[in-house]
């Protein structure tokens, strides 16, 4: 459906030097990359071992930001912060003894890892963090009744409390670097408002901190606003909280299969030949609207300099000739979601439920939760197969339910994801391997392998919300919301360890996710208020790619992706015998994906997010012609005027 280049299951980095004068700074910092790819590999896997070691989180945390994922360093930050906390709460917590006992390894002596600030001073702490600091650094030890032991005891205890202090000590100072890092690295992918919260709490911890100090002065400086009488105002809650991430398939992702190998094709086709059996799936090629970029997340000059590259991609093709008005697929998925509250829409599928009243229904329930319902018991089997038993009588239902309107877009995704991590975990499967996910594109922006280049540490003049935000780079929105925090909570509710888990729920995971649904998913209006309900990944249908002058319709409406013939193609409507020649054999399947009646500049800003850049179909570049032509006539007889 989307442009991009396809990638296999093996991660290689050959380094193509351009000439010999740069040989040497290539291949040095393409050998850096490598370096920190190997690292942070190494530490992946001690995290698979020892998941609530929260000095691994960190350290993943610093190679993630240093390869240019500040994203991916966020996700670790917050781990490694939970973490902090369960070993500085007072008892209870559900990870505190196996977090703890992580950290204690540390500890053997005040030697702390590098990764923590140890410069920072107990008094350097808040006034309470300090007090509790120096208590168990300096316990009050009570008599004991038998004299003979009682210096042997107290050296002991002593012993005992001081390894504690320490240990406790290391907690706090891993906070304050998780605060730190959740600061620069949210203000990295523009989400300010978060990263001020941050900031604000790590000050709180340690009020004289001179990086967080930096961070916040930094945020202030572009949300001061002058006063009616000259003073100063921060305008805290107007800072945006929503940015932009790099959008690829990651290095390390093993499970992106060769989308055009014979195996996936025909693992395709078999799929494709019950839902639509007079169509197949093939591999052609598209304009990609993308330009490659090197590991650093830059585009190469070269490249941009040239036309727009060739993209191999996947469609769906006649098999035989397809008549005006003829229905070409029928496709029924789960990966299906709504966002209204105690309403009637199936759990399964999102189709409208008939009221109770109707003695046509054939709605049922589920005895173990109090608002799902299903249209059928059809659907609700279906449910119970595919992902109902990992989230029923969880109380998960009214998670992303009726949000705010302006997240509503944002809340039908990350109900898709929610959606996904319930199959994955009710097939016990990792959720990139799920059938419906597995082969779809997530318009992944195509990575060169000629310059694998690293980012260099991120420093606080070079920041993306001081500059406009290169959506051919940056083109996964992000939030510290949607991605990050409520994700994790979801999990916790499904009683899934969020630690435990890493390798199926790891945040370059839901990010692959997220990219996937972005560029697929079909979404649905709400009848009466015309906001979006509800949104749906058909795996089949997507393949099919985009032209504003499409053969085809659709519609979802209830259970069902209906694709038909179109009886009259938009570039036919106006002349006065309109051909009705339906599909040929052979010819390709051509889908939209936005309102082909909007004009040729509303088509392509709707359109851009699923296809990675502006439309360049046949029926676009005439309009944008003529709309050129329009203007310049237009700029003419404007300066005639002022000439006479």
């Amino acid at each position: 459906m989307t442009t991009g280049t396809g990638t296999g299951t093996t991660c290689t980095f050959p380094v193509t030097l351009s000439s010999p004068g740069t040989q040497a700074p290539f291949k040095k910092q393409a050998d850096a990359t490598i370096s920190l790819l190997e690292k942070r590999q190494k530490i992946t896997e001690q995290l698979l071992q020892s998941p609530y070691n929260l000095i691994l989180y960190l350290e993943r945390a610093s190679i993630h930001t240093a390869l240019g994922y500040p994203d991916l360093g966020v996700g670790d930050s917050y781990r490694a912060l939970l973490l902090c906390d369960e070993c500085t709460s007072n008892g209870g917590f559900e990870y505190q003894e196996l977090a703890w006992s992580a950290l204690e390894s540390y500890c053997t002596d005040e030697n702390f890892p590098e990764i923590l600030p140890a410069q920072t001073k107990d008094d350097q702490f808040n006034f309470e963090v300090a007090d509790i600091l120096l208590s168990s650094q300096h316990p009050l030890v009570e008599n004991q009744s038998n004299p003979d032991i009682k210096e042997d005891f107290k050296y002991d205890s002593d012993t005992s409390c001081y390894e504690n202090h320490i240990v406790l000590r290391a907690a706090y100072l891993a906070s304050l670097q998780c605060y730190r890092n959740l600061s620069i690295g949210l203000l990295l992918c523009n989400c300010l408002k978060s990263a001020y919260d941050f900031c604000s709490r790590g000050l709180g911890l340690v009020p004289e901190d001179v990086e967080l100090l930096q961070i916040k002065k930094v945020i202030e400086s572009g949300v001061k606003t002058q006063g009616v009488n000259g003073v100063e105002k921060l305008e805290i809650d107007e800072l945006p909280d929503e940015g932009w991430v790099r959008r690829e398939v990651y290095p390390w992702n093993h499970y992106e299969p060769d989308r055009f190998s014979p195996i996936s094709l025909d693992i395709l086709n078999s799929q494709l030949a019950i839902v639509a059996p007079k169509c197949e799936v093939r591999a052609t090629e598209l304009l990609s609207l993308k330009k490659p970029t090197n590991f650093s997340g830059t585009q190469h000059t070269k490249l941009q300099r040239n036309a727009l590259p060739i993209s191999k991609q996947l469609g769906i093709f006649a098999k035989e000739d397809i008549l005006p008005g003829e229905m070409i697929l029928k496709e029924l998925s789960v990966l299906a979601v709504n966002n209204r509250l105690k309403d009637s829409l199936c759990d399964a599928c999102s189709a409208e439920i008939p009221l109770p009243c109707n003695t046509e229904s054939t709605a049922t329930s589920c005895l173990e939760c109090d608002d799902i319902l299903f249209c059928s018991n059809e659907c609700k089997q279906r449910a119970e197969l595919e992902y109902h038993p990992s989230v029923c009588g969880k109380d998960v239902e009214t998670i992303g339910k009726d949000p705010p309107l302006k997240e509503k877009p944002n809340g039908l995704y990350f109900l898709l994801l929610c959606r996904a991590i319930a199959m994955a975990s009710t097939q016990k499967v990792h959720p990139l391997n799920l059938t419906p996910i597995k082969y779809i594109w997530g318009d992944f922006l195509p990575v060169s392998e000629k310059n694998t280049l690293h980012s260099s540490f991120y420093t606080l003049t070079t920041l993306p919300h001081e500059r406009s935000v290169d959506k051919s780079i940056y083109s996964l929105p992000f939030s510290f919301k949607y991605n990050v925090v409520e994700p994790l909570h979801v999990l916790e509710k499904m009683d899934i360890d969020i630690f435990a888990s890493l390798e199926d729920y790891d945040l370059w995971v839901l990010n692959t996710l997220y990219c996937k649904f972005r560029g697929t998913a079909s979404a649905r209006m709400n009848k009466n208020s015309g906001h979006p309900e509800a949104a749906a990944i058909h795996p089949l249908w997507c393949l099919a790619n985009h032209d504003c002058d499409p053969n085809v319709q659709w519609e979802w409406t209830g259970a069902v992706m209906r694709l038909w013939c179109r009886e009259t193609r938009i570039s036919d409507r106006d002349k006065s015998q309109p051909k009705c020649f339906g599909i040929k054999s052979s010819e390709e399947i051509l889908n939209h994906y936005c309102d082909i009646e909007l004009k040729v500049h509303e088509r392509r800003e709707w359109a851009e997010g699923s296809l990675g850049g502006l439309c360049q179909c046949a029926r676009c570049l005439h309009e944008e012609k003529e709309e050129k032509l329009k203007t310049k006539h237009s700029v003419k007889e404007e300066a005639v005027l002022i000439l006479h």
